[in-house]
């Protein structure tokens, strides 16, 4: 199935010569979650809106349903949705009219019905005669949301869609993003909460310094990247470890009270069995023991300090 979105070299400088975006390559499939991971500066947003027609690539080539954002930037616009960051929403506007008119902007005839089955969605029904100016910050946030679906975009993207939303609310739109999905709507994800990403998406995308530094799928990343941890939590204090346990990853951890066995989980065999063998053998006794595994935002911690 050919990508929804297929960018190639894309390249973005600014006139004072910082580069933001250095020879991106990224192709995103047809009704995925992808998350687009970085820390501040990375060039997320910079991508974003390069895509979405809002700032001019310097140089290579993006193309959306196969029309390029450039020369069919009509049809590309068209078919694309976005939830920016910030909150630029009519103030005095109802959240019905602010939905309604979006919907007309791109030259989608009214639909009442479909415009009523998104502010449902988002739980904004009961707002709908409310002015945007009346609403707390997290409505707002939702505002942005069925504003972007109003048009019945393909491909949507949603920058940091859920900064200042409460935990609650955030899990609601979690909820709304799959359902997105279900219905065949592409979905590219920019935040700092990197438990939405672990809990949403298909693929994760870092870029840092402008590079994009890995692609992957989510679940095959945590599985070849992750470690996994024991954690035995020793009897008596320990200073350093036996020659005899030197064939083993350990580390001696929380001041001498704990050590810190790391191993592969791919491995056919962990070792935890003929470590604890050994530690027997040693005179290593140990009170209680558990496991922890890497998430998401431990791996790209480490990505973004050292890239691939």
């Amino acid at each position: 199935m050919a990508a929804i979105l297929s960018i190639s070299a894309l390249d973005k400088t600014y006139a004072g010569g910082f580069q933001a975006l250095k020879k991106i390559n990224l192709d995103i499939e047809r009704g995925e979650i992808f998350a687009l991971l970085g820390p501040n500066g990375a060039g997320k947003t910079t991508l974003i809106n390069i895509i979405c027609g809002i700032v001019k690539p310097t140089g290579g080539s993006a193309t959306v349903n196969d029309h390029d954002i450039v020369t069919g930037f009509r049809h590309t616009r068209a078919v694309i949705g976005l939830v920016p960051q910030e909150l630029p929403v009519e103030s005095f506007e109802t959240v019905w009219n602010t939905c309604s008119f979006s919907r007309g902007l791109f030259g989608k005839t009214p639909n009442p019905d479909y415009v009523e089955k998104v502010l449902k969605s988002l739980s904004l029904w009961d707002k709908k005669d409310s002015r945007i100016m009346e609403l707390s910050g997290g409505m707002k946030r939702r505002v942005l949301i069925a504003k972007a679906l109003a048009h019945e975009p393909d491909l949507l993207f949603l920058d940091e869609p859920t900064a200042g939303v409460d935990v609650e609310l955030r899990r609601d739109m979690w909820d709304v993003v799959r359902e997105l999905r279900e219905s065949g709507v592409t979905i590219i994800l920019t935040t700092h909460y990197i438990e939405e990403a672990e809990q949403m998406a298909d693929r994760v995308g870092i870029i840092n310094d402008g590079e994009i530094i890995l692609v992957q799928e989510k679940t095959s990343l945590m599985r070849e990247l992750g470690k996994k941890q024991l954690f035995l939590h020793l009897h008596e204090t320990l200073t350093e470890l036996p020659q005899a346990l030197s064939s083993y990853e350990l580390a001696i951890g929380n001041d001498g009270r704990e050590l810190v066995y790391t191993y592969d989980t791919k491995e056919d065999h962990t070792g935890i069995t003929a470590l604890l063998g050994e530690l027997q053998a040693v005179g290593i006794r140990f009170n209680d023991l558990n496991t922890s595994q890497s998430s998401l935002q431990d791996i790209f911690v480490d990505l973004v300090k050292s890239p691939l």
